[in-house]
């Protein structure tokens, strides 16, 4: 069954957008780009929301421009290919390799996993992941640290209604000052699997 990650930078005081909206201080390094282009390789349906979706219609076109280092040019190439679900109230139609939510999360989740979607459910937005946290469907996260406080803005983790035990799986420096870290969401039925 495909695994559910959520995977993002984020402030030292743990947010993933600024209080002005801006995220410039993620720009990243060379190694922190190639971070990206692993994951996005392994994952095989990512669901967003509405204003990440515009945002990231950026890099449906971004070849165009031939300023662009090789890296980039494969995550863009891997991006436009990569099938994308998008969850939004307002949006009538999506473009590239996109498609509109027809169900609520937990019921596309389990869409995607009774298709046997090939490699990670990967989800991007902090709403859309709150959503999958509260439901209990995130099963990993991925957390680049940044050496930067924001004082605010939109967290990466929104308020949770119960505990949730994380095991780290990797943790390293990938760049001056950022921290790579990755933790599995441990479930009671994880726990007996090990015993």
């Amino acid at each position: 069954m495909s695994r559910v990650i959520y995977s993002m930078g984020i402030s030292l005081d743990g947010y993933i957008v600024g209080p002005d909206g801006r995220f410039d201080w993620t720009v990243p390094s060379e190694e922190l780009f190639g971070i990206s282009v692993d994951e996005i390789k392994q994952t095989g349906t990512y669901l967003l929301g509405r204003r990440l979706y515009e945002t990231m219609l950026y890099w449906e076109d971004v070849d165009q421009s031939p300023s662009l280092d090789f890296s980039t040019l494969e995550w863009a190439r891997l991006w436009r290919a990569l099938p994308k679900v998008v969850f939004s109230t307002t949006l009538h139609q999506v473009e590239g390799n996109a498609r509109l939510a027809t169900e609520g999360l937990a019921g596309e989740l389990h869409r995607l996993r009774a298709e046997s979607v090939q490699g990670e459910i990967a989800i991007g937005g902090a709403g859309l992941a709150a959503q999958a946290a509260a439901l209990d469907l995130i099963d990993e996260y991925r957390i680049r640290i940044h050496p930067v406080l924001l004082g605010g803005g939109t967290p990466f983790f929104a308020p949770l209604r119960a505990r949730t035990d994380l095991e780290l799986v990797e943790n390293r420096t990938v760049c001056p000052g950022v921290v790579y870290l990755r933790y599995r969401v441990t479930r009671p039925a994880d726990a007996d699997a090990r015993s």
